[in-house]
């Protein structure tokens, strides 16, 4: 099954010796569960064909805001209708998630609450996971038909489902130790300090990825099924 990785930025320069850029940390994420994967980085304008050209499709992260006027967030709005309209597979991570409901017919704006960084408690149906965020914006209003499976104490909004084919979570599965630990060197300079060290505190704690990768790896094989 071939996965496009539609990379909507690029993870810091500095630290990309040692994370690759994301559409590394996405395929290493999804490693073990039989995929292959096709990096676009939409985001200097390498856009695939057709949403047919995989067989599901990730939206990455990316320090933009979906609200911003950069000539390939249009297009990838237009692509975003595509591939639900194609009935492909679809995920969307922390830019992803907002970019995805954006496109259909929801709101992201940059939460006045300020930054939500580091490990995060969200609250799932049947359970909670721990998981790192690193975000500001977030989903303000829902598109029509959106689903909501998770929630924080600062993101109403943090896991979205369109239909059976879409799924959407603001965190980053996967951001480990090593990914915040680097952004909190090159970026921590600009958040609040208490968000610093709460998220610095919190770096050797445990977190979910394994059951978002899982998660994430049943939702495009489901989908081939």
């Amino acid at each position: 099954m071939l996965i496009g990785i539609l990379q909507c930025g690029h993870f810091p320069e500095e630290l990309q010796g040692e994370t690759g850029d994301y559409g590394a940390l996405y395929s290493n994420f999804l490693s073990g569960y039989g995929f292959d994967f096709k990096v676009f980085s939409v985001c200097d304008g390498i856009f695939p064909d057709s949403a047919t050209d995989c067989d599901g499709w990730l939206i990455s992260g990316s320090k933009y805001g979906a609200y911003e006027d950069h000539a390939w967030i249009p297009r990838l709005e237009d692509l975003i209708r595509a591939i639900k309209d194609a009935d492909r597979p679809l995920v969307g991570v922390c830019f992803g998630h907002q970019i995805i409901a954006q496109a259909l017919g929801g709101t992201v704006e940059k939460f006045d609450g300020g930054w939500s960084v580091g490990r995060t408690i969200y609250r799932f149906d049947d359970r909670e996971e721990a998981l790192n965020a690193w975000h500001q914006d977030q989903v303000t209003a829902l598109p029509d038909g959106a689903r909501v499976l998770a929630s924080s104490d600062r993101c109403a909004y943090a896991a979205l489902a369109y239909g059976n084919r879409i799924y959407t979570i603001q965190p980053h599965p996967e951001f480990d130790r090593r990914e915040v630990a680097g952004l909190l060197k090159v970026r921590g300079a600009a958040l609040d300090a208490t968000v610093r060290d709460g998220a610095a505190a919190a770096l050797d704690m445990p977190v979910d990825n394994k059951t978002e990768a899982d998660k994430i790896a049943a939702h495009f094989q489901r989908a081939m099924a």
